[in-house]
């Protein structure tokens, strides 16, 4: 075996273990959320007059959903005169004169409820809600992003929560408006399941930080202050100020009996890039947030968990690197013997997509009746999981690198139904050259099959299947349905920027 074979042969085996590692960490959640699902948050009182909330809107240029959330707020079973609401509107485009109309309609209809506009963008989403804090009249915080659709109740059954004074968050969990709507929108409900079902629920009650996922959460106003504040330095201001605050000493309280629903992205590019801010802003809160955790007056258990979930999202460079590395790592080591060449391996390919797998099946078992009807999609939460692998990983390095970029919203275009359309709708995301590599990847995954199925080497086949199935679903939706929105005509008022 040559030098450089080695080399790459070593490079692969380390991406490989950690990624086993990583997976590993699933199987501790999963455990973790099977002894602690008796362990239900207990209401510690109840307020004797309802508190003033103020409920925040973030909205930039969110022409198809913002009015359906405005009216939801506004249909929310709280006195009147104990909440108010924020549109906080950074939008150009018609966006503002929908949001504009909505909110003089609803103040002449007795509800306190102010539109907010700023002269620029400074701190994106989190310097609207700074901003918005500053004027703000309630002593707790609700905070919904525009694709969501919050219940009547939402309030009732949040706000008593904190008559405990050690509690500075509550977060609820997510609903899928358009769970069924496409293969990716079923892959993506799985997805979000699993960190909503399983993760908080696991984390939260057995003591671990957990975080606010930026909407659909309440915030006591006084724990964001003495935590810092909204700041904007990364991508996820909402994980930030989540350690920020625990490090403070606040407790958080999940309810996972409490659901918004929301709108899953529907177009492919929109999917990667959301993920994309994700997984680059979690890499930019650990850089900042590692040390101080670390440094912390905390058990080792919460600090170990918490170091593993702030750096969870490099499993998405390790992923990469086995992708592009599989077949070369095959053909290295074809003088070993076939039966040599994956005795490594296959137990930790197995091994990682059975703990990813149970991961979600418990998700789906612990929401859905008919849960049996779901888990023949997990083989396609595996592969889009891989598929994405390429763009996630450009975000870490991004990461890593110190590389700055601004705060790019999700388009959403309010389609809940199948007949819903996005096509021909206003908004776009900015095409990259990664769909190429993807592809590119997938068709080294093919060859890598074929050789395996010709040289009599099958058992690594179904997995480098996967792989190839992955980047080939992700690569082609993302120059299909990229080509597609391009050819969209200018819908709204002014031609929108592109969007994230």
């Amino acid at each position: 075996m040559a030098w450089w074979q080695t080399i790459l042969l070593a490079v692969y085996c380390l991406a490989l273990a950690l990624l086993t590692l990583y997976s590993f960490h699933r199987y501790i959640i999963v455990r973790l959320y099977l002894r602690s699902r008796g362990r239900l948050p207990e209401l510690p009182a109840q307020f004797p007059e309802l508190p003033l909330v103020t409920v925040q809107l973030p909205l930039y240029n969110e022409y198809y959903v913002a009015e359906r959330l405005i009216r939801a707020v506004a249909s929310m079973d709280y006195p009147k005169d104990r909440f108010e609401i924020q549109v906080l509107d950074d939008s150009t485009d018609g966006t503002v004169q929908l949001t504009q109309n909505c909110v003089e309609r609803l103040r002449g209809e007795g509800f306190q409820i102010r539109l907010l506009q700023r002269v620029d963008r400074t701190g994106y989403k989190a310097g609207a809600l700074a901003e918005g804090l500053d004027q703000a009249i309630g002593e707790f915080v609700a905070v919904f992003d525009a694709d969501f659709v919050p219940a009547p109740d939402f309030l009732r059954r949040t706000i008593h929560q904190f008559t405990d004074p050690g509690i500075g968050m509550v977060q609820t969990r997510w609903g899928h408006l358009n769970r069924d709507y496409s293969l990716l929108t079923k892959v993506q409900a799985i997805m979000l399941d699993g960190h909503f079902v399983v993760e908080h629920a696991a984390r939260n009650r057995s003591g671990l930080f957990f975080n606010f996922n930026g909407t659909s959460g309440v915030w006591r106003r006084s724990c964001i202050a003495e935590a810092g504040g909204w700041q904007h330095d990364t991508l996820t201001e909402d994980l930030d100020l989540s350690y920020r605050a625990q490090l403070a000493g606040w407790r958080f309280v999940y309810l996972d009996d409490v659901v918004s629903p929301a709108e899953i992205p529907v177009e492919m590019n929109a999917f990667k890039a959301q993920q994309f801010r994700w997984a680059k802003g979690s890499m930019q809160t650990a850089k900042k947030l590692l040390l101080p955790v670390l440094r912390a007056d905390l058990p080792w258990k919460v600090k170990l968990e918490a170091v593993v979930h702030l750096t969870s999202n490099l499993s998405y460079l390790l992923m990469a690197l086995v992708s592009v590395l599989i077949f070369p790592a095959l053909l290295s080591r074809q003088d070993l013997g076939w039966y040599r060449i994956f005795i490594v391996d296959l137990p930790l390919f197995v091994g990682s997509t059975m703990a990813v797998s149970r991961f979600y099946l418990h998700s789906q078992k612990a929401v859905y009746a008919d849960w049996r009807s779901r888990i023949k999609y997990l083989p396609f939460v595996l592969a889009i999981g891989m598929g994405i692998s390429i763009s996630n990983m450009r975000a870490v390095l991004e990461a890593i690198l110190g590389h700055k970029t601004e705060f790019l919203r999700t388009p959403k275009y309010s389609v809940e139904q199948s007949s819903d359309m996005w096509v021909g709708k206003a908004y776009s995301v900015r095409r990259n050259f990664l769909p190429f590599l993807e592809l590119a990847v997938a068709s080294q995954l093919a060859v890598a099959v074929v050789f395996c199925i010709a040289t009599g080497i099958y058992f690594p086949v179904p997995f480098v299947f996967l792989f190839a199935f992955g980047f080939t679903y992700v690569g082609w939706q993302s120059l299909f349905q990229g080509g597609l929105i391009r050819r969209r005509p200018a819908a709204i008022a002014s031609e929108p920027v592109a969007a994230d």
